[in-house]
């Protein structure tokens, strides 16, 4: 994964000054790309980092939309299993600091695959080596030295083989690496409900690019509203029919307790506690499960254009 998101890095980096990226070199002498918190980055930016972030092995597309919302993002993936949950999947927690001053991101993308610090991997049966590698942080600042230091040391690079990409929530290009995960959220929510990932063989997922807000809170709604309720995902299993249909009557998000309202108003209800929402609202809003052992098809779900349209507009 590292050695295919690598080229899509250098990609990135040549093409700097027309997709708006602001590159500048840390203290510790990663490099460091600013896709929205100095510089004003972009849709094609964003698309090109949720690339990076699914370790080279997706592929992410705009296209026009269905309905009110004229912009469409698709995803697909060579390997989804690998590209959404070994590296796509924000599951790096790093963080220094107390207070107001306290930095605390989730990381995402290929360098996760080489620091192997989540149990995950090991169900997974996957490792990386590569002696360069890319961290994507959903931050609106620059991660302190004693951060960027962990990471070098735990994916064992050197700085100059390390390039952290910024994508705050409220920027263009941030909002579409976030909703381009519609695919990565069902395959977790696969992974929670226990589901045996060697049984997905393959998968697709679309949902409506969310509009920017200026407040974290806002935009932070907006981007989880687009796949709870805009997101449509297919994947494609082998196992028997009765382990297929019950895994798409359990994907979508209206199966969880807390679906109902605009994903800012559920955080707000729990008191800006992340970790007491239901874990399983985080899901598409339409599962469609192919069985390719029997050919049957089961689905189960519905878009709800009414709260996307709460989200979105209010």
């Amino acid at each position: 994964m590292n050695r295919g998101a690598n080229r899509l890095v250098a990609s990135l980096l040549e093409e700097r000054d027309a997709l708006r990226l602001d590159v500048r070199r840390h203290d510790s002498g990663a490099t460091l790309v600013d896709a929205g918190i100095r510089t004003p980055g972009g849709l094609e930016a964003g698309r090109r980092i949720a690339e990076i972030c699914m370790g080279g092995l997706g592929r992410v597309q705009l296209s026009a939309g269905k309905g009110r919302w004229p912009i469409t993002l698709s995803v697909s993936a060579a390997d989804p299993v690998l590209a959404c949950l070994a590296s796509q999947y924000a599951g790096w927690s790093l963080s220094s600091g107390s207070g107001k001053s306290r930095f605390q991101a989730l990381g995402s993308g290929p360098a996760r695959a080489l620091a192997l610090k989540e149990a995950l991997f090991e169900e997974l049966g996957y490792r990386d080596e590569a002696q360069s590698t890319c961290l994507v942080l959903e931050v609106d600042r620059d991660p302190p030295l004693e951060v960027v230091q962990k990471v070098l040391k735990d994916c064992r690079v050197a700085a100059e083989q390390l390039t952290i990409v910024l994508t705050p929530t409220n920027s263009l290009a941030g909002m579409v690496q976030i909703v381009a995960r519609v695919l990565e959220v069902a395959l977790h929510k696969v992974h929670a409900l226990g589901f045996a990932l060697d049984a997905v063989t393959d998968g697709v997922g679309s949902a409506p690019l969310a509009p920017p807000a200026p407040d974290l809170l806002t935009a932070m709604g907006r981007s989880n509203d687009a796949i709870l309720f805009g997101g449509s995902v297919q994947l494609y299993v082998r196992c028997e029919d009765a382990a297929a249909e019950n895994l798409a009557q359990q994907l979508p998000a209206e199966a969880s307790r807390d679906y109902g309202k605009p994903f800012a108003a559920i955080f707000k209800d729990y008191g800006f506690d992340f970790y007491k929402i239901d874990p399983m609202l985080f899901a598409p809003a339409v599962a469609v499960v192919t069985n390719v052992a029997s050919g049957r098809t089961f689905r189960a779900g519905h878009l709800n254009d009414e709260l996307l349209t709460h989200s979105f507009c209010s």
